[in-house]
């Protein structure tokens, strides 16, 4: 009789080295990513509270039954606890992904090998949790937070009674005064931040937005300039920046698919959104420890993974997850922008 062996048994991979691996393979890199908007932020517990106070939402985490408990003043203040939404999602390898598929980049006699099966799969479910993260980040800058099927979960501004703030720039007007709009947003911003520091102003913007924005008569003919000086317009791309009036407006047209099939655009068709860049304690995205026994009571990792062989040796699950929730400590000072015309 030949014996198979399964080389993801306990000396090959456990759960603590499948976790490590995947939160080291290449990640896709979102856009909120690469700008590095979202701080990770590990706890221990599957909830934080969340205290409000003149505007500023400041993180607590819950503590254990007996722990100590935070104390503050009561005056002007206002508590609520989150659950951590939990994201798991699983895959499987079946004799099938294996048997008779030829390796990547090899011969077509050659059998692709387990690991590499494995990768390719692992690869797939990082980039689905990157979406995912990319998706609840970029709401949580609007104020709110919703899960992979677009329902909304929290909203901040309801929560604790927060007007949102938004500027109509009234593209559809030629004597709009552009620049006094873009002013406008920057104060708000500015008037927002309420302790904390800056040092750029960014707009993620949609492209109906992007495309109002550079042929107004108040603005074109600075964008024709930018794009003379600033840069080589017939072999860049010149939507990914341009500075006018103190913000950076770039043209930002991600979408993901919602688990119900449905596609969302992260911005909204002629809109957008402008926020501080350079903040030490504003955006966050705080991690709680897997749905697991042996990971209860630790410090949260930002994705984890493992697998369980079938007892019969006809399958390999693996199986991801994460619980996140992002938070934009100071809601207003993340501006909607958009045109009524």
């Amino acid at each position: 009789m030949t014996l198979v062996r399964n080389p993801f048994d306990a000396g090959g991979y456990s759960l603590a080295e499948m976790t490590q691996a995947i939160n080291i393979l290449p990640n896709l890199y979102t856009r909120l990513a690469q700008i590095g908007l979202f701080r990770f932020e590990g706890v221990s517990q599957r909830s934080v509270i969340i205290e409000q106070y003149e505007g500023v939402l400041s993180l607590l985490p819950s503590v254990p039954l007996g722990g100590p408990a935070t104390v503050g003043t009561r005056e002007g203040r206002s508590m609520r606890s989150f659950a951590l939404p939990w994201i798991p999602h699983d895959d499987v390898v079946l004799p099938a992904d294996i048997q008779g598929q030829p390796a990547l980049g090899g011969a077509f006699d050659a059998a692709d090998p387990l690991v590499e099966v494995m990768n390719r799969k692992l690869l797939l479910m990082r980039r689905k949790h990157a979406q995912t993260r990319e998706y609840m980040e970029m709401n949580a800058l609007r104020g709110i937070v919703k899960d992979g099927a677009g329902t909304t979960l929290y909203n901040y501004f309801t929560e604790f009674g927060l007007a949102q703030i938004s500027v109509d720039f009234v593209f559809g007007t030629a004597g709009t005064n552009i620049q006094g709009k873009v002013r406008t947003t920057l104060r708000g911003i500015e008037d927002s931040l309420l302790g904390e520091t800056m040092t750029t102003a960014h707009a993620l913007v949609s492209s109906e937005f992007f495309d109002k924005l550079i042929s107004h008569p108040k603005t074109e003919e600075a964008y024709k300039f930018f794009s003379a000086t600033g840069g080589q317009p017939l072999r860049e791309d010149m939507r990914r920046a341009f500075p006018f009036a103190g913000i950076l407006f770039e043209e930002y047209n991600g979408s993901v698919t919602l688990s119900n099939g449905t596609s969302e655009r992260l911005i909204p068709a002629g809109e957008g959104i402008a926020f501080p860049l350079g903040t030490f304690d504003t955006f966050a995205t705080y991690g709680g420890p897997a749905n697991l026994l042996e990971t209860a009571n630790t410090i949260g990792l930002p994705l984890y993974a493992r697998q369980m062989m079938d007892t019969r040796g006809r399958w390999i699950d693996l199986m991801t997850e994460a619980s996140i929730l992002p938070v934009n400590k100071r809601p207003r000072l993340a501006i909607r922008i958009f045109s009524s015309n």
